[in-house]
Order: structure tokens, then C-alpha cells, then sequence
């Protein structure tokens, strides 16, 4: 099984990201609107952020979820016991920023979260029609004026060979939102595993955007959407002497959108933050 490639601007571009979602909860879109300039710029930015004293004054406030979060920290993902290899900031539009990076990260914030609404809209309008019947309201509604979508800026530092035995740069894990867009990494390393528990490489270019299903869109589809695993792998050889930055857009719905007759937005996402020890 491979990962489809969807050229955002086919005419058959709604139908193959959605039956690729369903196939392996991952596809990558080329030709797609958000500007190369804006992710450049992104990243040049927070990695100066990265490189800086500064970061220490925006500690992470687990009461408003923003924030840099250091490598101490860190995360740890669900069912595993070793931190993560990596340092990242929690950004939301109406949360702490550093001056140098809001506004080129604002732009991009805005412009990957108007693409989502157009990608959930796809899933809605090609989804059976016994899925559609499970979803509370249209998947575009579920987000609108939502304050939890974050954009997550993350630096993977080059390793020292020092590292806890086992520990990767990021643990098989599963993402907790509806969809998350990822622009390229800087460096490749992440991975998905197909139904059949083999991992795969997921193709790397600079003007594409990695989607993933998340686990919110997997429980208010009743399960026919996969939320699937994935990884970042330690790089090895001259690579590992590297860093690699990321920055996925995880998208939430509003607090009160019902998901299942289990979970609303709010109780699945308090859950899943606990989970990970960033509650």
C-alpha cells in the first residue's frame, strides 16, 4: 500500500484525498494554496526562536496550553514510558508569542486552517452516507470559531549519542484532533504504519502537505476513518548530527461539537492531554 499524492487542484482531487484517508488515514497534497514563502519564512523564524534564550520566556502554562515546551519536558506518547527527542512551542492565535514570530506565523496559521476547512468539507461531501448520518453537524461547522486549533513549532536537535536507550525523536503515536496538516519537514525521518503493521516512509517534498486522520475524526466517524500510527525516526550516519523542524496544524472542534455518544470535543481532548502528561 502506498500513500496517494493528491494534486489539490484536480477535478477529482475531493474524492481520491477522502478514499486515500479511508485507505491508510494519511495522504499528501501537492499543488495545494498555502503559500511556499509563508513556510519558509515559518521556519526561519522559529528556528532562530529554537537557537535563542528567549524560548525560556515563554515557559509552557498548562492551564492555557501555551508555550515552549523543553526537551525536559517534552511529551511522553500514549502507552510508551521515554520521552520524546524534541522541544516545541504550543501556538494559538490568541496565545503568547514571541514579536519576532507572530506575524509571519499568524499568516500561515490562517492560511493552513482556511485549507482544512476546505479538506474537512471533502471528506463531508464524500463520506457514505451511513458515516455522514454519525457526524453531529457538517465537519467545516465543527471547527468554526474554535480557539483549540495549534500550531505546534518543532525542533528536533541533533543527537549527542547520549540519548535514554529506546528514546526516538518522536514514539508511534496517534494524533488527538480531526486533521492534522503537516507542511514538509526540513528533514525526513517520519513514517505510517499500513494495515498491515509495516512501516512506511512517507514521501517528503518541500511544496507538499502531509494529512493525517486524527483520533476525533476517527470517533465521530464511528471508527471508518483510521487514526494511524506514526513516528519520527533518529536520523543515523552525518544526518544525526542535524536538526529537523516541523509544524503541524492540529485541528480541533469548538468544546461543545459532539463527537460520539461517549465524547464532545472538550472530554476527548482533556483526556488525551492527560494522557500524554502535558495536563
Amino acid at each position: 500500500m502506498k500513500i496517494r499524492v493528491i494534486d489539490y487542484q484536480s477535478k477529482n482531487a475531493p474524492a481520491d484525498f477522502t478514499a486515500a484517508l479511508k485507505e491508510i488515514g494519511f495522504a499528501v497534497v501537492s499543488h495545494h494554496p498555502v503559500p511556499q514563502h509563508l513556510i519558509d519564512q515559518t521556519y526561519h523564524v522559529w528556528n532562530e526562536f529554537f537557537k535563542s534564550d528567549q524560548k525560556n520566556d515563554f515557559a509552557f502554562d498548562r492551564k492555557t496550553h501555551d508555550g515552549y515546551v523543553s526537551k525536559e519536558l517534552s511529551e511522553t506518547a500514549k502507552g510508551h514510558k521515554i520521552k520524546d527527542i524534541k522541544e516545541f512551542y504550543h501556538f494559538y492565535l490568541a496565545g503568547r508569542c514571541p514579536d519576532s514570530c507572530r506575524v509571519v506565523t499568524t499568516q500561515l496559521f490562517n492560511s493552513l486552517t482556511t485549507m482544512a476547512s476546505t479538506l474537512l468539507a471533502w471528506v463531508d461531501e464524500n463520506s457514505p452516507a451511513d458515516v455522514r448520518a454519525k457526524f453531529s453537524m457538517p465537519l467545516s461547522d465543527m471547527i468554526e470559531n474554535c480557539h483549540y486549533t495549534m500550531l505546534r513549532l518543532i525542533h528536533y536537535p541533533p543527537l549527542t549519542g547520549n540519548e535514554s536507550k529506546g528514546a526516538l525523536r518522536s514514539a508511534a503515536h496517534e494524533d488527538i484532533n480531526l486533521l492534522t496538516l503537516l507542511p514538509a519537514a526540513t528533514a525526513g525521518g517520519l513514517q505510517v504504519k499500513d494495515a498491515n503493521d509495516n512501516w512506511l516512509d512517507v514521501p517528503i517534498n518541500p511544496n507538499w502537505i502531509i494529512v493525517n486522520v486524527a483520533d476525533m475524526l476517527q470517533e465521530c466517524s464511528g471508527h471508518y476513518y483510521p487514526s494511524t500510527s506514526h513516528r519520527v525516526l533518529n536520523p543515523i550516519g552525518e544526518d544525526a548530527k542535524k536538526s529537523r523542524l516541523s509544524m503541524p496544524l492540529f485541528l480541533h472542534p469548538r468544546d461543545d461539537v459532539i463527537l460520539s455518544a461517549r465524547h464532545t470535543g472538550a472530554s476527548y481532548r482533556e483526556e488525551r492531554y492527560a494522557e500524554i502528561g502535558l495536563k
